[in-house]
Parts: structure tokens; sequence; C-alpha cells
């Protein structure tokens, strides 16, 4: 659904999102579409609830970085800095910390693991701001959860679960002139790859070269390993995505195959 672009803004529409289980690329492809649920939802905050005049927004980005490339949901270039989100579609409770490694979602008893979503932001300011050839001091890092997310713990004001365009109307102090916001727009319209399946793909492969098997082929998440509840299998250790029930990849650990 939407949810609570800005203070006192209530859902407005709710999207549903049908698939069925199919073989490995059919179930790829899926989890790349259920992936692109919270940023469509983030795209219609920025139609609705910013003035485009204002905040320039540019969605699902990938530009050249070190080692590969890396991928940000939404830029959002203004006279107040560039907000850089990090849009995450999940339910459930999260409990994790500005310093944690991993955060942890619990949903209907059920708990997953995911990567910490403020860290894997800052290196997405970081390939942005060499990228732009910026300092990082104009850039700010928002995390959005879409969803019925309920945060548990203390994070920093820059994770959301509601007042998204709020937060970014908080920022006042003027970073960059009306110029400036235009030549940064066109930078990074002229620097980033297609925002196509093609590179999604060969953003999921860089993320794997850099970070080896522990980076999920399907969405890029990061692997854990976790032991089965239940079936056949119940009490075996097994590796799967983190952003599940996003995305269901498994496969055996090491010491099975």
């Amino acid at each position: 659904m939407f949810r609570d672009f800005g203070r006192g803004v209530k859902p407005v529409q709710r999207l549903i999102l049908v698939g069925s289980d199919g073989q490995n690329q059919a179930m790829s492809i899926l989890g790349y579409i259920k992936g692109a649920l919270g940023e469509s939802q983030g795209r219609a905050a920025h139609k609705f609830f910013l003035d485009n005049n204002v905040y320039r927004s540019l969605h699902n980005v990938t530009i050249p970085a070190k080692g590969g490339t890396t991928q940000i949901d939404h830029v959002i270039a203004s006279r107040y800095g560039i907000f850089v989100v990090e849009a995450k579609n999940m339910n459930g409770w999260i409990f994790g910390s500005e310093l944690d490694a991993q955060w942890t979602q619990s949903r209907f008893g059920k708990k997953s693991r995911f990567q910490n979503l403020l860290r894997q932001n800052y290196r997405h300011i970081a390939a942005l701001a060499e990228f732009l050839g910026l300092p990082e001091d104009r850039f700010h890092s928002v995390v959005m959860f879409w969803g019925e997310a309920e945060i548990k713990t203390r994070l920093p004001p820059n994770v959301l679960t509601e007042g998204y365009t709020s937060y970014f109307k908080g920022k006042t102090a003027v970073l960059f002139s009306d110029e400036e916001v235009e030549q940064i727009v066109e930078a990074i319209e002229k620097g980033r790859l297609p925002a196509t399946w093609k590179t999604h793909r060969q953003h999921v492969a860089s993320l794997r070269e850099r970070h080896g098997s522990n980076v999920c082929p399907k969405c890029g998440s990061d692997l854990v390993e976790r032991v089965a509840k239940m079936g056949t299998n119940a009490g075996n250790a097994f590796v799967g995505c983190s952003s599940f029930p996003k995305c269901r990849y498994t496969r055996r650990t090491r010491e099975q195959r």
C-alpha cells in the first residue's frame, strides 16, 4: 500500500502483485518485480507530494563504481542536498542498531536477517559522491520501509516507516544553486546504466564477484545460514536469502555439498 507519504497522509491505494512458482529464471524475475514494489511506492510519493521543480527524482539508478556497479532505489536532487533512498517493502517487526552488521525481521514468529540498510546506503552515497565529484556532506541518507513494518529498536531518524516526504522537506539548508541541481541531474542521466533487466543481472553478478558466494544470485541480497524447522529436513542447516519471503532462493551449505 501507499503509506504515510507525509505527516497526516494516510494510505490511498493498495497494489496487489500476483505471481506463481516456476523455473529458476521465472522466480528470479518475480523476485526482481517484488523488489520493485517498494520503489514504485516511492515514485508515487515523489510525484504526488513533492514539487518536481524543487525535488528532481531519479529512480532505479545504477552507476559504475569501484569493483563493479552500485544500484540505488531513488536519487532526489534538490537545492537542499542530494537524497539517496534505500527502499524496502517489508512487513513485521524490525530489530537492529546503527552499528549492527545485520538487522532482523520477525514475522509470524519467523526471523530472518538482512544487511544493515544504513551501511548499504552509505556505500551508495560514497559511490555517487565519487561519480559526481562531490563531498559526501552534500548527501542525505534515507531508509524507508514500505509495507507494514514496525521498528522495535532505536534507530536514527532517517530510518522511516512514515513521514517520508516530510523528512525531505525538513531539510532547509541550501547546498546547491538551481543551476547546480540541473547539472547534477544531467550528469546522473548521462552516466547511469539503462534501467533494464540486463543491467539488474549485471549488478547481481558484480555483487557476487565482490562478495563471493555470500550474495544471492537472484536478487543480490546477503545469504544467511538457517535451520529448517519443518518437513523432512527439519533440524538441518541450509543457506537462504536474507530478503525472504520476497526472495525464496535457497541452497545447501558447503558441508552438505
